[in-house]
């Protein structure tokens, strides 16, 4: 079958990817050569409605290299696929999708409903992001496609699995080991889904703000001389001060305030140390003090050094609230706006003040319940709230003033007091789903103890079982290990895999009453469990219910809801009651508690399935950076855990992938790039090996579509060199794997040359230099094997030598079929389609991987003198480049003491050298003729007597004028980047830039410099 002139990747590569799967490619095992050993990558899972982008494309191009590349060793393969169920993404997807057709919404409806209209929903896209991964060549096992909700309850027809099955058994698991927990801790609170979450799935970004400072007077009417030192000793400003000041972004959580803290060795404030003072706002008769503390956290160099500590509303004051037994009152709902629950204002400060006054004692239940938001704030949006708060503490006169110039109404100038409030950036948190502004809340959650199950996950690494790449990443997994905190894995949510957990009146002891203070907590993989271990409980003189609607019992700032199965018993009640109700969690677990599982899960655990113990632990992990702690980290200690095995043996972060000048890709931006719409204009080969080519390990991932379209160029050299083939005939050779007979000195250096860069391959894909292997792929089949091999070729093929031409026919065809052997897992379509040309005994996806070695295939007086031979071409070519000799000149080559290996070499190669140097002739001289450039060339000097081919002073002139204006550009550079305001002020990716753009103009300058000295040397 003869090849098109040029190759269609849109028809090519959805027809080659159809042939793969119906022939059964890459399903589990394929291509295995007996007793093999088991390779296994787990691909990342994606959202299940989500969709490619370039990230995915890059990480799956690597995943799809490694993959390729053992299953055509022979190695026993799974790339097992699969994809996470995306809680928050998904459940907002569905309820856009219900407004947008303008159904009722989630709560409209219920969970029972929403979850059917969210199962419809996958249905209907799940494909879409399988479809999309095909589209680079992405040769997983589909067979095999898991999905980390397979088999839960309320799954449909088609959904079946064990993955919620695992799910939840390693929950119930966990939990009777004691190392799941509910309790209360201060989480990332979503106000647009009322949930908790993820830190990854915060977004902190640089926002207009301010910070304001307010005066936080001393009980009583106390006061302190407030003395501020200079770095000397001496004395800068000495005041009586009945107040202490503090500075805030967020006046609104001032409500709920513990404390004051300053540095222990901060001495402005030590004589108020253990004394108390007053929150500025809320009724004045009814105002709370709060005690002045010490503590390591506040920094006495910044602001007024003093921090108010609010420890339900801020993470660092939540942990010093932690340390220092402080209570941490919660001022919000979980829509963010402020507490309307509870009793009286009035009632609630003071209870408040008898606890800070140390008169009354605490604990986490009290404090829930309290609510102290003054009764004015109440139900008010916590902006509203913000702008309230600043009004009311400026109109008491309790914000701290400053002198600013102005100008007074006679037109001097003069100054005035005003408020003290810096307008300032600060970094604002928002949902990366939501877009809306994250409040730290303090809830309760589901809770791994991560401190019991981490010892082994660092073990793992430190003792060499799992090795991260690059090390970079070995030390952010220690740091984050070894400062590990406990792990949220609960959200308020109804897409997910619901927490087996039941909730029902607990027994009294010597009491015949049942208290739901605290309730009775019942962990199970399912009701008919559930129900066994209530019956064991209450005995039989009880009947145990079920309430569907799995309300919990009551929680800080909320009023139970009513439960209809509760009221229809008359619960709470006492023993003769004839039912009690279970009540089971709302919440949901976590999508990286599910896929933190994925190992085992997607191989059929908890079943002992001849996948587990084939293919686990699995071999390499390839992910992004950005998720080494939230996925990488928790598989280690999942599986630990669980199974007691590592996941995997090998994890290879990359980072994120960027534009061009290295930001970050952002739609606000406008430097998106759909992989799609790149596969569409330069095919799929050309996006994968752009991938592998700057997969740098540990680099900077910059993608340049200019990098593509030279990658594209690529592409159609290999099919250039394969129509060129295939015109002269070398597409008739019977296929063979045995590299053939070779006589001529040309033929054995090619095959010399592959053996080379076979090993040059394997090595760098052996250590995950996905770019060092792209490189010398390019390098051989560019400059080796197409502009020498192939031009080589060309006189004996086109000769009268008939051996010659067969000799070279069978090695140029044994050769191309051993680049698209070694090109295929890079560019998997274009290799194939051209493989595909002639008979095979198998598709190139099963080829075999060839074993030889340098060793095997070099001839050594074959490859030095065809070295020598490319060498003097490309001096020569060189010489003449820089000498601007007209390109289509025969010029005579002179040379001076020529040793034997040179003089047979030219011998042999004499008409090559003549035909792609542009030489007319070769004369031994005594001396070099005036007007000769010298050659950097092996075997004797060699040079081009260039006296009367070129016009010297014409050319030195040409390079000086170049010289001088480059000379201005590189002034012009080298200043900017020495300035310090330019250091100081400009982006990191324009400096970046400017020092690239340099450093080529560098190059260039030293090229002509030196083209300058050759042409000094003729006169």
């Amino acid at each position: 079958m003869a090849l098109e002139k040029s190759f269609d990747a849109k028809t090519a590569e959805p027809r080659l990817y159809a042939a793969w799967e119906k022939a059964g490619c890459f399903v589990a095992g394929a291509n295995a050569k007996p007793g093999a050993s088991a390779y296994c990558i787990m691909i990342p899972p994606p959202n299940v409605n989500g969709r490619l982008h370039i990230g995915h494309a890059f990480n799956n191009t690597l995943q799809d290299i490694m993959v390729r590349w053992h299953r055509m060793r022979g190695f026993d393969t799974l790339w097992q696929p699969g994809q996470d169920h995306a809680g928050i993404a998904m459940q907002l997807a569905v309820e856009k999708e219900l407004a947008a057709e303008g159904k009722p919404g989630r709560k409209e409806i219920g969970r029972d409903a929403f979850m059917d209209v969210a199962w419809d929903y996958k249905g209907r896209t799940a494909n879409g992001i399988i479809d999309q991964l095909k589209r680079i060549g992405s040769s997983c096992d589909w067979s095999r496609n898991a999905f980390t909700m397979s088999g839960a309850p309320n799954a449909p027809e088609g959904e079946d699995g064990n993955f919620h099955d695992a799910v939840i058994k390693v929950f119930v698991e966990m939990y009777n080991k004691g190392l799941i927990y509910r309790g209360k801790r201060l989480v990332n609170w979503d106000p647009y889904f009322e949930t908790a979450i993820s830190d990854l799935e915060v977004e902190n970004i640089e926002t207009p703000g301010h910070m304001w400072h307010f005066k936080y007077p001393l009980a009583g009417g106390e006061t302190y001389t407030y003395v501020e030192k200079d770095e000397e000793g001496n004395v800068t400003l000495s005041e009586e001060r009945d107040y202490i000041s503090i500075a805030t972004t967020r006046p609104e959580t001032m409500l709920g305030d513990g404390a004051v803290a300053v540095h222990p060795s901060d001495e402005r404030y030590a004589p108020i140390v253990g004394k108390l003072c007053e929150i500025p706002v809320g009724p004045k008769e009814h105002r709370r003090l709060i005690p002045i503390i010490t503590d390591e956290y506040p920094d006495k160099d910044f602001g007024s050094g003093a921090v108010k500590i609010t420890g339900a509303h801020d993470f660092n004051d939540y942990q010093v609230a932690k340390r220092g037994g402080i209570p941490m009152y919660n001022l919000m709902d979980t829509k963010a706006a402020m507490r309307s629950d509870g009793k009286p204002y009035a009632e609630e400060a003071a209870i408040a003040q008898k606890i800070a006054n140390g008169e009354l004692d605490f604990d986490e239940a009290m404090i829930s319940a309290m609510n102290l938001v003054p009764d004015d704030y109440r139900g008010m949006d916590r902006f509203e709230a913000r702008k309230k708060v600043v009004e009311d503490i400026t109109a008491e006169g309790l914000a701290v003033l400053k002198l600013v110039p102005c100008v007074d109404a006679e037109g001097q100038e003069n100054v005035r007091l005003e408020p003290f409030v810096e307008n300032k950036p600060i970094m604002q948190p928002f949902g990366d789903r939501s877009k809306v502004v994250i409040e730290p809340r303090l809830t309760d959650q589901w809770f791994v103890d991560t401190d019991q199950i981490v010892g082994p996950a660092l073990d793992a690494v430190r003792n060499g079982d799992v090795k991260i790449m690059p090390e970079s990443g070995e030390k952010v997994y220690y740091n984050w290990l070894d400062n590990i905190e406990p792990w949220c894995i609960s959200r308020q949510l109804w897409w997910g895999h619901q927490i087996p957990v039941w909730y029902g009146l607990r027994k009294v002891e010597g009491d015949t009453k049942l208290t739901n203070n605290p309730p009775m907590v019942f962990c199970a993989a399912n009701e008919e469990d559930v129900l066994s271990e209530a019956q064991a409980y209450y005995g039989d003189t009880l009947e145990v219910v079920f309430d569907k609607f799995g309300h919990l019992p009551p929680v800080e700032g909320q009023e139970k809801k009513p439960n209809p199965a509760a009221s229809s018993v008359g619960l709470p009640g006492n023993m003769q009651h004839q039912k009690v109700t279970l009540s089971r969690d709302p919440d949901v677990l976590d999508t990286w508690f599910s896929s933190g599982l994925w190992p085992i899960g997607t191989l059929g655990w908890p079943e002992n399935t001849p996948e587990l113990n084939k293919y686990f632990p699995t071999s390499d992990l390839i992910t992004g950076q950005d998720i080494l702690f939230f996925w990488v980290a928790r598989m280690m200690m999942m599986q630990l855990a669980v199974v007691d095995d590592i996941p995997f043996k090998n994890v290879y972060l990359h980072g994120l992938v960027r534009d061009a000048k290295g930001k970050k890709m952002s739609k606000s931006v406008g430097n998106v790039v759909d992989p799609l719409d790149i596969i569409d204009e330069y095919g799929a080969d050309a996006l994968r090996f752009t991938n592998a080519a700057m997969a740098s390990l540990g680099g900077a991932l910059k993608l340049d579509t200019k990098r593509i379209e030279g990658y594209r160029n690529f592409v159609t050299k290999l099919w250039n060199a394969a129509t060129y083939g295939d015109f002269k005939g070398t597409f008739d050779v019977a296929h063979s794997d045995t590299a053939p007979d070779t006589k001529l000195p040309l033929n054995q250096w090619i095959k010399g040359e592959i053996g080379k860069t076979r090993e040059a391959v394997d090595a760098a894909l052996d250590t995950y230099r996905f770019n060092d292997a792209a490189s010398t792929l390019y390098s051989f089949v560019w400059n080796t094997f197409c502009s020498q091999y192939l031009e080589f070729t060309k006189p004996v093929l086109d000769g009268d030598d008939a051996d010659a031409a067969a000799e070279t026919k069978a090695t140029y065809a044994w050769a191309l079929d051993q680049i698209l052997i070694l090109t295929h897992p890079i560019m998997p379509f274009v290799t194939e389609e051209i493989w595909g040309a002639k008979e095979r005994p198998k598709m190139l996806a099963h080829a075999d991987w060839p074993t030889y070695s340098a060793a095997d295939l070099v001839v050594p007086e074959a490859d030095a003198e065809l070295s020598w031979t490319v060498a003097m071409i490309e001096a020569i070519r060189s010489a003449r480049a820089q000498m601007n000799v007209n390109a289509g000149d025969f010029i005579p080559l002179v040379v001076q003491g020529m040793d034997g290996a040179a003089r047979s070499a030219w011998a042999q190669n004499e008409a090559l050298i003549k035909r792609f140097a542009r030489v007319e002739s070769l004369e031994e001289v005594d001396g070099m003729p005036k007007g000769t450039v010298t050659l950097a060339a092996s075997g004797g000097t060699f040079g081009l007597p260039l006296d009367g081919v070129i016009d010297v002073a014409a050319e030195k002139a040409r390079l000086e004028k170049t010289l001088g204006k480059l000379g201005k550009e590189l002034g012009g550079l080298r200043g900017r980047l020495k300035n310090p305001k330019f250091a100081d002020s400009a982006p990191p990716e324009v400096i970046e830039e400017t020092k690239a753009n340099l450093a080529l103009r560098e190059a260039e300058e030293a090229k002509l410099k030196e083209a300058f000295a050759r042409l000094a040397e003729l006169g």
